[in-house]
């Protein structure tokens, strides 16, 4: 008589995780978001033209921790490369990516386990972060997108170095890729870092072979055979094809981390050596000029006034855009020169 085949409940390939760490990445940051706006008050939210993602200005964002080269470089604030992931421009930038992380994240959770989803996030923002830097110096940024790149990028290099154990693999490579690169032609517009969705995406992608790593469906059923059975041959855990891309995955994203950090550090701008690499995140539309944040221009006049109910003066920056004309006063906190670069380039832009 033949043996029954054997059910999901007897019989589990790959083990299944509870997730836990990804809600936590959650969790941090909607926490931070409502820490920030309890600490800042009525300055938590600034006008829409000024942020129409309904958030803080740049100087709070920058006082929190964002990604602002000069101070990474100059001041050694090496720890912008890690805390500015956790920070966001506003309500509709944490939101959006908050659900894009619960949507990718937690599935890839639940199949890899939380040590290397959470690896793989944190090692992809940092990632994105590097290449950011490189390119653009003169803004700050802030954002989980590009560890949320790094996810993507996993579930690429996932897809290939376990090609063999998958159903339907060429439709589900061919939406993956869909997916990532509809994402990454959304970077191009302006305002959006898209090197930092392309330096994680590159960071994830080659995590992806390292960290995501399937034995072959072959071993894993002659591991749990049932006792008494004999296995036919003895399969090994790992194709040579899976060797070949951990090991060169590994050297590439060590050489291309140890590369990019000694750049910048030693204050290379990455657009000195690719003249064209400006068109990876914004693509000129109408008469926007996609490197007027490195050619701005303003007329800076600092003022003092008297506060005769005070006893006290106060000390502000009139800052005049000189390509469009626009004026604003800001109150002088910093009066660095990489201070007023950036808010010349804010204004302008």
């Amino acid at each position: 008589m033949p043996r029954p085949p054997e059910t999901e409940s007897e019989f589990r390939p790959f083990k299944r995780w509870a997730p836990w760490v990804v809600p936590s990445f959650v969790a941090v940051n909607m926490y931070s978001v409502s820490c920030f706006a309890g600490f800042l008050g009525r300055f938590s939210f600034q006008p829409l033209k000024e942020n129409p993602l309904l958030g803080p200005s740049s100087t709070a964002l920058e006082k929190m921790g964002a990604l602002e080269v000069s101070k990474v470089v100059e001041q050694h604030q090496a720890w912008r490369l890690i805390t500015s992931i956790w920070l966001h421009a506003g309500v509709v930038h944490i939101l959006a990516n908050m659900l894009s992380l619960v949507f990718i994240g937690i599935r890839l959770e639940q199949e890899f386990g939380f040590v290397k989803i959470g690896l793989l996030y944190l090692i992809s923002g940092f990632g994105a972060n590097i290449l950011s830097s490189l390119f653009l110096q003169s803004t700050i940024s802030v954002g989980a997108s590009g560890a949320l790149f790094g996810l993507l990028g996993a579930m690429l290099s996932e897809l290939l170095t376990n090609w063999t154990i998958y159903a339907n693999k060429l439709a589900a490579l061919l939406t993956l890729i869909l997916v990532i690169i509809l994402n990454l032609a959304v970077g191009v517009l302006p305002h959006v870092d898209n090197f930092a969705h392309i330096g994680g995406f590159i960071t994830g992608f080659l995590l992806g072979f390292i960290l995501l790593i399937r034995p072959q469906f072959g071993w894993v059923s002659q591991k749990h055979a049932r006792p008494g059975l004999s296995a036919r041959s003895n399969k090994p855990k790992h194709k040579p094809y899976q060797y070949v891309l951990w090991i060169g995955a590994a050297l590439l994203l060590i050489s291309g981390m140890t590369v990019g950090l000694v750049m910048l550090f030693r204050g290379v701008s990455g657009n000195d050596h690719c003249t064209w690499c400006h068109y990876l995140s914004c693509v000129p539309i109408s008469k926007r000029s996609c490197r007027s944040s490195e050619q701005v221009l303003c007329e800076v006049i600092h003022l003092t006034y008297d506060l005769n109910s005070f006893d006290s003066t106060q000390d502000k920056l009139n800052v005049t855009c000189l390509s469009n004309g626009r004026t604003h006063m800001y109150p002088l906190i910093d009066d660095s020169s990489s201070r007023v670069q950036q808010l010349c380039t804010q204004l302008c832009n």
